[in-house]
C-alpha cells in the first residue's frame, strides 16, 4: 500500500521559513519522480515543484520560484521542501505527491500570518 505521510506544516509569519517532510512508504520511492502541490482556502490545487527520481533536475512554479527549494533522500524515502521568505499567499494545505499517477498523501497545512 502506497502511504506518504506529510508533516513539518505550522503558523509562521510573513518572510519566515518551514521545511516540510514527506515520509513515502509500500513502494520503491527512488524510481518515482516526485512533487508538491498545495490547495489554498475556497482554490483548486496548484502545483508548487517537482523533483526527478535521482534528485538531479527540479522545477518550480513561478509563484515560488526562489523562494521554495525541493530535495530527496532516496536512502531515507523523504522528500522535502524548503519553503523561506514565506508571504501570507503561501497558505494552503501542502501535499506530496507521486507524480506519476498523482498518489498524494493526507496533507500539511501551512499558515503564514502576523
Amino acid at each position: 500500500e502506497v502511504q506518504l505521510v506529510e508533516s513539518g506544516g505550522g503558523l509562521v509569519q510573513p518572510g519566515g521559513s518551514l521545511r516540510l517532510s514527506c515520509a513515502a512508504s509500500g513502494f520503491t520511492f527512488s524510481n518515482y519522480a516526485m512533487s508538491w502541490s498545495r490547495q489554498a482556502p475556497g482554490k483548486g490545487l496548484e502545483w508548487v515543484s517537482t523533483i526527478a527520481s535521482d534528485g538531479g533536475t527540479t522545477r518550480y512554479a513561478d509563484s515560488v520560484k526562489g523562494r521554495f527549494t525541493i530535495s530527496r533522500d532516496n536512502a531515507k524515502n523523504t522528500l522535502y521542501l524548503q519553503m523561506n521568505s514565506l508571504k501570507p499567499e503561501d497558505t494552503a494545505v501542502y501535499y506530496c505527491v507521486r507524480y506519476a499517477d498523482n498518489e498524494r498523501g493526507q496533507g500539511t497545512q501551512v499558515t503564514v500570518s502576523s
